[in-house]
C-alpha cells in the first residue's frame, strides 16, 4: 500500500454504482406500474418487487456513498 497519497476506497465506487442502479430500478418500477414491457402478465406483480429492491438499493447505495466518501485534506 502506498502511503502519503489520498486513496479513494473501492466501497465508495460500489456505493455510487448501487445508488445509481437503485434509482434506475425504482424509477422503472414507478413508470411501469407493475406491467411488463412485453405486455405479458407478471406473476406476483402486486408485490412490486421493483419498487422494494430499487428502494433498498437506493438506501444502501446512499449509505455506502456517504460512509466511504473521500474526506477533505487532513492536516
Amino acid at each position: 500500500m502506498i502511503h502519503g497519497r489520498n486513496m479513494i476506497s473501492i466501497w465508495f465506487f460500489i456505493g455510487v454504482l448501487v445508488l445509481l442502479y437503485g434509482i434506475i430500478i425504482f424509477g422503472w418500477g414507478m413508470v411501469s406500474g407493475g406491467h411488463s414491457a412485453t405486455g405479458r402478465a407478471i406473476t406476483l406483480s402486486e408485490l412490486r418487487t421493483d419498487l422494494w429492491m430499487g428502494g433498498f438499493m437506493t438506501i444502501a447505495g446512499a449509505f455506502y456513498t456517504w460512509k466511504f466518501a473521500p474526506k477533505g485534506k487532513e492536516k
